[in-house]
């Protein structure tokens, strides 16, 4: 079974606001806390998978009996985070895109984690993005276009030790054939000129950040 789009929901920040990113035709896959919070605002997961040890056992009884299917396992023995077998169960359904929400949080080994499950998806040549509040995250290994999406700044950081030949269009600070190395701040804090603007790379991998305040 082949899917568009897949959006997951897990445990870290989550708002309200966020539940408006769902389309009708979206495949939802809830991991541990963020099934409980769908459920809560009138949402059926399509999956719900975890070990659920974040909620008591009525709210897991909830969980179970207002998903579709119900996936879980033994917190203790378990290799995968939740938001990782999340992810892999998405995986057996051959999405074109995965947005990631309540990827975030205060947990940062976690929001790392997440940010390079994003690698992953595009080692299996599907786009991947996390939303929050705040935030909205993507990568690039080419070109990629940055819609405005209410959001005031966009930075660009290196997930290889350099990201060569970066060039801007729509941008504030534009940059031409320009070489970014882990450590330099050099793409940080950029605004759009307008509706959208385009970036491209010729070598490496790009983590685009748009945020606010």
């Amino acid at each position: 079974m082949t899917v568009k789009r897949i959006v997951i929901f897990t445990g870290g920040n989550l708002s309200v606001e966020l539940l408006q990113e769902i389309r009708e035709d979206d495949m939802i896959i809830a991991a541990d806390r963020g099934a409980l919070f769908l459920i809560e605002h009138g949402i059926q997961p399509h999956i719900a998978v975890g070990d659920f040890d974040s909620i008591n056992e009525e709210e897991r009884i909830i969980v179970s009996n207002n998903s579709i299917r119900f996936i879980t396992c033994d917190p203790v023995h378990k290799d995968l985070t939740d938001t990782e077998m999340a992810f892999e169960t998405a995986l057996d359904y051959e999405p074109s895109h995965i947005l990631m929400l309540g990827a975030t949080g205060t947990r940062m080994d976690h929001t790392l984690a997440n940010v390079h499950i994003m690698v992953r998806a595009m080692q299996h040549h599907i786009s991947c993005a996390i939303q929050d509040k705040h935030n909205y995250m993507t990568l690039t290994t080419s070109k990629a276009v940055v819609e405005h999406r209410d959001y005031k700044y966009v930075s660009l950081l290196p997930l290889t030790h350099e990201v060569t030949g970066i060039t801007l269009d729509g941008f504030m600070y534009p940059l031409d054939q320009a070489t970014i190395r882990m450590g330099q701040s050099l793409g940080v804090s950029n605004q759009l000129l307008g509706s959208s603007g385009t970036v491209t790379i010729d070598s490496g991998l790009l983590l685009i950040i748009q945020s606010k305040d």
